[in-house]
């Protein structure tokens, strides 16, 4: 019992993994999302007025 449990949340935990991957992969390559990364990554860059 244990051992088909264990293989099965194996299993489906690695597909999940790898669809949450695709999923993080496909927003980030989106092109719709370019115009606020450029903008984040220019962040460090700013000057602070303190």
């Amino acid at each position: 019992m244990y051992e088909t449990l264990s293989q099965i949340a194996q299993t489906y935990g690695l597909v999940l993994f790898v669809i949450a991957f695709a999923l993080v992969l496909v927003y980030a390559l989106n092109p719709r999302n370019k115009k606020s990364f450029d903008e984040a990554k220019r962040i460090p860059l700013e000057e602070e007025e303190i």
